[in-house]
């Protein structure tokens, strides 16, 4: 996502996490919507990936980050970083896990839209955001872990 410091600082914004959350649920809904409004589901399937990328940078920098989105951020800041400071292995192991978790819901899920099968379609859904939000807050964990042991880590909490 090519995201710098600033972006960042920005995406750390509760409103910036908090938003990003139906994403994938209304991505869903916009290609089932091929159903009733054909080609056209492709603006706001398009207009899905547009926020995808510009969500990071469309929220202010937050007042204050002492909040569980911002860790979940500045987790997944962490998680990027490990080739800088390594992680713990159970936080590395788990994160995998939960990924692949998340991962393995998009199997139905796009079954579902393939064949307009409501269920698969809810159930992936299910899988999928069941295993991010798990994730999201290993990432908290991993972040207050990290914070105690590299300094820059614990500057971004104000």
């Amino acid at each position: 996502m090519a995201m710098d410091d600033t972006t960042w600082a920005r995406h750390a914004n509760p409103w910036s996490g908090w938003t990003r959350l139906p994403i994938l649920p209304l991505l869903a809904l916009g290609v089932w919507s091929r159903v009733w409004i054909g080609w056209w589901c492709l603006v706001p399937v398009l207009a899905l990936v547009v926020w995808t990328f510009w969500n990071p940078r469309a929220f202010a920098e937050p007042g204050s980050t002492d909040n569980w989105m911002s860790k979940v951020t500045f987790g997944e800041r962490v998680w990027l970083n490990a080739g800088i400071h390594p992680i713990p292995d159970h936080h590395a192991r788990m994160a995998s896990y939960l990924g692949m978790l998340a991962g393995s819901g998009l199997v139905p899920l796009t079954w579902g839209l393939w064949t307009l099968e409501l269920w698969p379609v809810l159930l992936g859904l299910l899988i999928t955001v069941t295993g991010k939000l798990w994730q999201m807050d290993r990432m908290v964990w991993l972040y207050e872990d990290m914070k105690k042991r590299v300094p820059e880590y614990a500057q971004w909490l104000h």
